[in-house]
């Protein structure tokens, strides 16, 4: 016999049926069929129209309770609408199933195709709410995408020792080594394309070669291993500046911000050194401290004509060291730090003179390729220096306890 799956047809007959009485499944099929046979034409004959599959396989469902047989008929059709209701009618015709009373009464004609299109539209709010939230990378993001992919692949292997760099080590004056690949690649990302690493704890040749020619910035984790980097490399090579990253992170997970904010911060490694010796902070505290709490200098005061008796006179000695240190510095905008018996504890950059003097407090001298205002001499007076020497002074000498000379007084 054939039949008519749920998915071909269009319509499906509902209909549930009462009996008085015990009967079984074939027997409610077998009165279906009875007791239509005939009634509606040759047409609507529901064995032909089942053979011919426009009728689909009749289902029925029933239990029996207390001598009582209830349940549901369903019936599939692929007829079209008023055939099916025709269909349907002829089930009520049914007054009795064997020997038993029975009665058979429609609830409704389903149509097939609104529960397909109620699910179609269900599914297409899901899948447009799915879209949205994953939403396609805009322009800029597909550009920041490409850019990285574009700067990795511009990593390279340095020197002898093979190790990960970014395209520009050989091109400028500066370098910055960190510690391992994944550090220049988080660099290389945020476009910073001079820094090499070391790939390891101990200092490769290729490092102590390059801090011999270049301006050499360390950069290393916020951590433990940090210090001990730090601690092996400024023993080895001729470091210019060292600088960390935040406490507790590594420089292949810091930001672009962070990043820059560590570069700004950074400090001679004398200063570092002095920390130490001293009890006072660590140094990644320090470069915190340097960067996040600059101390605004306080309003202007006069100050008493007196304290021009406590400028420390300039010996002929100090003199002749001075002058050779400034005419060293011309057109460098860098400083000289010097100690009480004239070494140089540091050279730093003009623009890092401040914030490096709030770190110390044993500068006897300071010669920079400079202007001495007055903000810079109350920093200098914090700090407790004696003599410094610039290119030109805009303090006179009467405002300040500190020996000011000009290149031109020496």
């Amino acid at each position: 016999m054939g039949k008519i799956s749920q998915v071909s047809s269009k319509y499906i007959v509902n209909a549930s049926i009462n009996i008085e009485g015990v009967v079984d499944k074939p027997d409610v099929i077998g009165a279906i069929f009875g007791q239509t046979e005939g009634l509606l034409g040759a047409e609507l004959e529901l064995r032909e129209l089942q053979r011919s599959g426009r009728i689909g396989r009749i289902e029925v469902n029933v239990e029996t309770k207390n001598g009582k047989t209830s349940g549901m008929i369903n019936v599939p059709s692929s007829l079209d609408k008023a055939e099916t209701s025709i269909i349907a009618a002829a089930l009520e015709i049914i007054e009795r199933i064997g020997p038993c009373n029975a009665n058979i009464k429609v609830q409704k004609i389903e149509d097939v195709r609104v529960s397909k299109r109620n699910y179609v539209v269900s599914r297409a709010k899901d899948l447009l709410k799915s879209l949205i939230d994953s939403s396609m990378p805009d322009s800029q993001e597909l550009a920041d995408e490409v850019m990285f992919a574009v700067r990795v692949m511009e990593i390279r292997e340095y020197g002898k020792d093979r190790l990960p760099a970014g395209p520009l080590v050989d091109e400028g004056d500066e370098v910055i080594v960190v510690e391992g690949r994944a550090d220049v690649i988080n660099l290389l990302r945020h476009g910073i394309k001079n820094s090499i690493a070391m790939n390891g704890t101990s200092v490769p040749e290729t490092i102590i070669e390059l801090s011999k020619r270049k301006i050499m910035t360390v950069f290393v984790d916020g951590d433990r291993g940090g210090d001990l980097i730090l601690k092996s490399i400024l023993m080895i090579a001729d470091v210019d500046y060292v600088t960390k990253a935040p406490d507790g992170k590594e420089v292949e997970e810091i930001t672009k911000k962070e990043i820059h904010q560590a570069l700004r911060a950074r400090v001679v490694p004398q200063q570092v050194r002095l920390e130490r010796s001293d009890g006072a902070q660590k140094p990644q505290q320090q470069f915190q401290k340097t960067y996040q709490q600059p101390v605004k200098p306080s309003p202007a005061k006069p100050v008493p004509t007196i304290l021009a008796q406590r400028q420390p006179p300039i010996s002929e000695k100090e003199r002749e060291a001075f002058k050779i240190m400034s005419e060293e510095l011309i057109g460098t905008r860098a400083a000289y730090l010097l100690d009480e018996n004239l070494n140089i504890l540091g050279k730093v950059p003009v623009s890092e003179l401040q914030l490096t003097l709030k770190g110390l407090n044993n500068v006897h001298a300071i010669v920079f390729d400079g202007i001495a205002d007055r903000e810079f001499i109350r920093t200098a007076e914090a700090a407790g220096v004696k003599h410094i020497i610039a290119m030109d002074s805009r303090v006179k000498q009467n405002e300040t306890r500190i020996a000011v000379a000009t290149i031109n007084e020496l």
